[in-house]
């Protein structure tokens, strides 16, 4: 009787199956014409009674050797034509994976692959930086049970399962089993907290992938037990090797064509932002444009296209409104202007962008020119009013008047010095002057709310002496008499010097 092997699911006696993958399954094959019985549940007794088929029975050791190949990766074998951004492109070794230094000769992350010392952690980085393919290659080197898991389609009952078949592989052969959680932002706080014990008690390796900052969408108990390893986006010189290694692939199926020299090489890596995914997309386009007639490459980037590399709901879409308030704040239309031409390019909701200009025309420009509000409100209007593609238009114009605009956080900064304020102990819950009071009733008034209480306008130019902060703040303000601060910027006054 013989069982197969978890990893090359050859036939193996269940007392040869340890030292049959010590040996990394080169010896002690069974017969290969003897046939492979498949596992069985045991019966047994209890106090010498068998115990029902209801009842749940244990397993045999040889049960837990039931290959898992619906979630394990195995080598594609010969197949019809596959977009060439498949899994066929994926570097095979630490070796071939391009522009990720942590992985690199003397990258910290390889260090710990080749010393057998691989922890949990997370793969943080945009889109086609590599991600899955350093997982992959990280579980062919330490020559572990390799199992991917995607945060969209998997649930907590998936996951504990494969806790137990992880769990029950340690120990019967000793092996270790790295699950690779793509997107593990999109599991929830409690989705999270199923990885903790398995995770803590070594029962599994976690490598999550994230596009997301895991300091706000990891949960901190789970990512104070994993390390951190951020990858940068891919360099235009790495897309373009990616690219010419995926063009020599394609030979076969796309004849060389002299539309695909260098120079389109480069501007399709300059076109995916980094993300050699996309630039793989790109340049399969581009290939199968390759094949009709009277094709020229100024027609064929026509024929790209045309929208840019932003996710609306990830770091992009908060970078680049915080690059476009900065440039509005440091009175930089140019690069003003391009941000947000790039966020309406992008796909970017044109309010969203009208939202944080009525916010600009008071946090920063605010007394300075108090236009500015009402501008960036009726910009809101007609954005609502007449949407893309002609909002554009009133959206520039606001950004152009606020990059121009007089600076002044006068406002803003005594908003934040009266916050500042109630969190010293005791000022929240100051009583309110009596004479300040509202009066409503009798009772109230019988009490003193409201008297003595001074009417501004009856008064000569609307002038009264009245207190009107507690008594305990009396004296204390919050309101500073400068527009802007007093640090200077050496660089700035360095500027014009001749060097």
């Amino acid at each position: 009787m013989a069982v197969a092997c978890p990893i090359c699911n050859k036939p193996v006696k269940p007392t040869d199956i340890n030292d049959h993958i010590d040996s990394g399954c080169t010896t002690l094959i069974f017969d290969p014409s003897t046939p492979i019985v498949p596992p069985q549940p045991q019966p047994s007794t209890q106090n010498g009674a068998a115990i029902p088929a209801s009842q749940p029975q244990k397993r045999s050791a040889s049960s837990f050797f039931t290959p898992t190949p619906k979630r394990q990766i195995t080598d594609p074998g010969p197949k019809a034509h596959t977009p060439i951004s498949n899994m066929t492109m994926r570097p095979k070794t630490l070796d071939d994976v391009c522009g990720q230094e942590l992985v690199g000769t003397n990258g910290v992350l390889r260090s710990l692959i080749e010393s057998d010392r691989v922890p949990s952690m997370i793969l943080w980085g945009a889109s086609g930086t590599g991600k899955t393919t350093i997982a992959r290659c990280i579980a062919q080197v330490v020559g572990s049970r390799f199992i991917e898991l995607n945060a969209t389609s998997s649930g907590v009952q998936e996951c504990k399962k494969l806790f137990q078949e992880a769990a029950n592989d340690l120990q019967l052969t000793g092996r270790k089993t790295i699950i690779f959680c793509d997107e593990i932002h999109r599991f929830n706080k409690a989705q999270q907290d199923v990885f903790l014990r398995p995770v803590e008690a070594g029962t599994i390796t976690l490598i999550g992938a994230t596009t997301e900052n895991p300091s706000f969408k990891v949960a901190n108990a789970l990512l104070s037990r994993c390390r951190t390893f951020t990858l940068r986006s891919l360099g235009t010189e790495d897309i373009v090797d990616i690219l010419r290694r995926a063009r020599k692939v394609e030979e076969s199926v796309y004849p060389p064509s002299p539309l695909i020299d260098d120079e389109m090489m480069s501007y399709l890596a300059r076109f995916s932002d980094g993300d050699a995914r996309t630039a793989l997309n790109l340049l399969e386009l581009a290939l199968s444009l390759t094949l009709r007639e009277g094709m020229t490459q100024e027609t064929m980037k026509q024929s790209l296209t045309k929208t840019l590399v932003y996710d609306r709901a990830g770091d992009q879409h908060y970078d680049t409104i915080s690059a476009f308030h900065k440039s509005v704040r440091g009175n930089d239309p140019d690069a003003a202007l391009y941000y947000l031409a790039r966020m309406i390019q992008s796909g970017e909701d044109p309010l969203f962008i009208a939202r944080r200009m009525v916010v600009i025309a008071s946090e920063d420009v605010g007394l300075a020119d108090n236009t500015l509000l009402p501008l960036a409100t009726a910009t809101y209007t007609a954005t609502q009013q007449i949407g893309l593609p002609e909002a554009r238009i009133p959206l520039a114009h606001c950004a152009v008047a606020l990059c121009l605009a007089p600076k002044s956080t006068r406002a803003y900064r005594g908003l934040n010095n009266a916050f500042a304020a109630l969190r010293e102990p005791g000022v929240a819950s100051l009583p309110v002057p009596l004479h300040l009071r509202n009066a409503p009733t009798r009772l109230m008034r019988d009490l003193g709310f409201g008297a003595e209480y001074k009417y501004p306008p009856n008064y000569k130019d609307g002038k009264v002496r009245q207190q009107y902060l507690p008594d305990e703040l009396v004296g204390r303000t919050f309101l500073e008499t400068r527009d802007l601060g007093t640090v200077v910027d050496h660089d700035y006054e360095m500027k014009d010097v001749p060097t």
